[in-house]
């Protein structure tokens, strides 16, 4: 076992590049909340450039959650060459991630568990991967390249496919490193877990992960329907029963939206020959992204473990820092379709992302909760040797180091929606319509002459225009991009992951280190 006072110095080095990377990372993301709630997509790009050279076409690992950002701000921006670029480096990034090594791993985990979970590269949740290749089928469809929108859309159908068997993966992972460490600190951390004190007190402070409200099983439902309308349109042989089986799923989620179970019940009906789609008149479809989507937020509080000395086991209190999501803010004016006559459509919301990542994380919570465990009974023995190894100043930076680096992973993907609506009526005669709000009319669309055409609309904040993408479904044709509704006046905005407000003992700490 490494001696006290080494681990010691290897975690305040640690520590302080991590430290210094965090700051970096929250000055860099309130920049680009700053321009991205305001509709500034191309600043917002420009401020989550990656930190690090990137050689050829290849992205590393590290620079995943900056290109996750630039990614869809290009996309917003109306550049979809640069979009899917950068998308393309996410997915090269995630690779990296998914084939690195047994000891690259392993000694990434080790880190994590000295020092916290920021010490690991960003590894996308399940549900931003899975949006990562929806909308890049989307900007293929958006660039006509009908083949390679294909892909991607399987792509994002076969990772909800795997989601289960992926979030096995990642606890057996943890339960493997656990298995790896030291027997005393292995001993503690499993009994610690199986503590009815620890129960007691993760519910008392971070509540039942139970009860949370989230779905049946894990799905995007907005990636899942933009599949099914994707196959729903192509002609190509066995792809209408693929459709059927997507619009079907995603109509049991939301079995109160009338939309999704009329594009359910069609599926059906050309699936099974009872229609056909040479008869069908030409279809639109609105698909609005609506506000902001969630954030990581901390939540500190003090466990009880379980430590052993020899065949001693003594209790004691130490605190431990966990991620929990929470919801921003969707924008409050309803999106109103006006067609010819007066007729007019108001999308139905369908797809909720802080549901989406409420089911997702209820899921991997046991490793989550298993690291952030192990982080606290580690770092409790380094204290005790610490102290009798170094004596009072190893207690003191000992125990400093411990408060210091006891805080939760708050990175996250900040681009996302708060949630999805979906409207879906016959082409107008004229070709015309405009979209509106309570305010007034965000601007008018001219209707290219396609027998499937997806109106994708996404608004983050009342201050950003909607950025609407008309595109055909079938992938053969351009799409247009429109920016309806002027951008206000820049004024600050706050930070909304709240990680800069948040009282931080590792802030104070590094304060003359960097």
């Amino acid at each position: 076992m490494i001696s006290a006072p080494r681990m010691v110095l290897v975690a305040v080095i640690a520590a302080t590049a991590s430290g210094c990377s965090s700051f970096k990372h929250r000055n860099q993301l309130a920049d680009f909340n700053s321009a991205y709630q305001q509709g500034d997509y191309l600043a917002a790009a420009e401020s989550m450039t990656p930190s690090a050279p990137i050689v050829g076409e290849e992205s590393s690992e590290n620079q995943t959650l900056e290109l996750l950002h630039q990614a869809e701000a290009y996309r917003l921006s109306g550049d979809y060459d640069n979009a899917v670029a950068a998308y393309d480096q996410v997915e090269e990034g995630m690779k990296l991630l998914d084939t690195a090594g047994m000891v690259e791993k392993g000694m990434e985990n080790g880190l994590a568990v000295l020092v916290n979970d920021s010490e690991l590269d960003y590894e996308p949740m399940m549900s931003e991967a899975v949006l990562v290749n929806t909308y890049k089928a989307l900007s293929f469809l958006y660039l006509g390249e009908g083949q390679n929108a294909r892909i991607e859309f399987n792509r994002a159908n076969d990772r909800t496919r795997r989601a289960v068997s992926f979030f096995g993966d990642e606890i057996a992972e943890q339960r493997k490193a656990l298995e790896d460490g030291e027997a005393q600190e292995t001993q503690a951390v499993n009994a610690s877990l199986d503590s009815d004190g620890l129960t007691r007190a993760v519910e008392q402070h971070y509540g039942q992960t139970s009860v949370w409200s989230t779905y049946p099983e894990f799905i995007v439902p907005s990636a899942t329907y933009l599949h099914g309308l994707y196959f729903l349109a192509s002609g190509e042989s066995g792809d209408l029963a693929r459709a059927a089986t997507s619009l079907g799923r995603v109509a049991d989620m939301a079995p109160d939206n009338p939309t999704l179970a009329q594009d359910a019940s069609l599926a059906d009906d050309l699936a099974s020959g009872v229609k056909r789609k040479s008869d069908l008149e030409p279809l639109v479809w609105v698909v609005y992204e609506n506000g902001l989507g969630p954030v990581v937020e901390e939540t500190r509080f003090d466990v009880p473990l379980l430590l052993f000395h020899g065949n001693t086991q003594a209790p004691a209190y130490t605190g431990i820092a966990l991620p929990r999501y929470a919801d921003r803010q969707a924008v409050g004016d309803d999106l109103s379709i006006l067609l010819d006559g007066g007729e007019a459509h108001h999308p139905d919301a369908f797809s909720d992302m802080g549901k989406v990542v409420r089911t997702e994380m209820q899921t991997r919570f046991p490793a989550v909760l298993s690291r952030a465990v192990a982080s606290a009974v580690v770092k409790a023995f380094l204290q005790n040797e610490a102290s009798e190894q170094m004596g009072a100043l190893g207690q003191l930076g000992s125990a400093w180091l411990t408060a210091a680096t006891t805080q939760a992973d708050l990175r996250s993907w900040q681009a996302t929606p708060d949630h999805w609506e979906v409207a879906r009526f016959d082409r107008p005669a004229s070709g015309q319509l405009s979209l509106a709000t309570s305010e007034g009319t965000l601007g008018e669309l001219e209707l290219p002459d396609w027998p499937f055409t997806l109106i994708y609309v996404k608004r983050p904040t009342a201050l950003s225009p909607a950025e609407v993408s008309l595109v055909d479904l079938q992938g053969q044709e351009p799409g247009i991009h429109s920016s309806l509704g002027s951008r206000a006046p820049a004024k600050p905005a706050a930070d909304s992951s709240d990680d800069a407000s948040r009282d931080n003992l590792f802030t104070a700490g590094l304060d003359g280190l960097l």
